[in-house]
This record gives C-alpha cells, structure tokens and sequence, in this order.
C-alpha cells in the first residue's frame, strides 16, 4: 500500500506537493501544532485514571506501544493559535477481555503519558466528559458517567476510598 500511495504523490495529475507532507519532526513540533487553528487532537489510551491521568503505551510494568505524537498534540492542541482548540482521548469503554478502562488509578508502574492537566476531554461509546477547568471531585463523576454501567458502582465505591468523597457533578 505504501508504494501505491507513494506512486500516487509522484504521479497525481494533480501534481501533489511532496513537501506538504513533512517529517514527524515537522508534523508533531509543538511550534508546527500551536500555529494551527481550532486544532483537535484526537488519541487512545489503554486506560485512564478518575483524575484524568492517560497511560497510552503500557500495562502496568509491560511496554505495549509508543505514544507517537501524544504528548505533542495533546498539549499542542491545548494551547493553538485562536484558543479553540482540543485534546481528546478516545477509548472503548472496556477491553476485549471485559477489563475496564476507565480505572480508579493507574496500575503499578504504568507510564502516564498524558497528565490529568493537559486532558480536556475523555470519549467513550457511551458519552463525553469534559475535564477542562475540573476539580477532583467533578473529573471522578464525568469519568463515571462515561464508563461501562457494569463498572460504575464499583468506581464510585473506589473513588470514596482515594478521595474520601462521593463523586458528584458540583462541588
């Protein structure tokens, strides 16, 4: 596929410019992401945390991928050129073992990729929560919300024992 691709560039009747197409080193520059208007970045996550902490490239301890450009889009998106841009992760609700992926915290020693800061939104396939501007107290319900219905009384049960307080819409 990619020699295809690449014959279609060299030999487009539209005559494509092949500089258009940068390196990663262009593409995911924070310099290159922050000039771009209403810039959206939109990435997975193996698993978030009820503070909005994104692990993107490890179980637990185990290595699974890399994050690519996450940590650039992410906080590039987040601080572009007219301010309205987005940083998005988007994740299935539970693996395809029925584990969930919306979790009370990290597990041990996985890598957080994305920090509860730069996170303004979590999707899943039942919702948005929007995380921007949250306390604690606000990003555990939005979180809940959009987890799997199985898994919501077990994390609101787990965010009582971390927080000490029932998650809740206002604070």
């Amino acid at each position: 596929l990619k020699f295809v691709v690449a014959d279609w560039l060299v030999c487009s009747p539209c005559r494509v410019n092949l500089e258009v197409f940068g390196s990663a080193g262009f593409t995911n520059s924070i310099t290159t992401i922050i000039r771009q208007s209403k810039m959206t970045a939109i990435n997975s996550a193996i698993e978030v945390d009820l503070t909005g902490q994104v692990v993107s490239d490890t179980i637990g301890k185990r290595f699974y991928s890399g994050f690519g450009g996450q940590v650039d889009f992410i906080f590039g998106s987040s601080v572009a050129l007219d301010g309205l841009g987005k940083a998005i992760i988007a994740l299935p609700s539970r693996t395809t073992k029925g584990e969930p992926k919306i979790v009370p915290h990290v597990k041990e020693g996985a890598g957080v990729v994305t920090t509860k800061g730069h996170c303004n939104y979590v999707v899943t396939e039942y919702g948005i929560a929007s995380l921007w501007g949250k306390t604690v107290r606000q990003r555990a319900y939005e979180l809940i919300q959009i987890s799997h219905p199985n898994d919501r009384e077990m994390l609101e049960k787990e965010a009582f024992k971390r927080f000490g307080f029932i998650p809740t819409k206002e604070d």
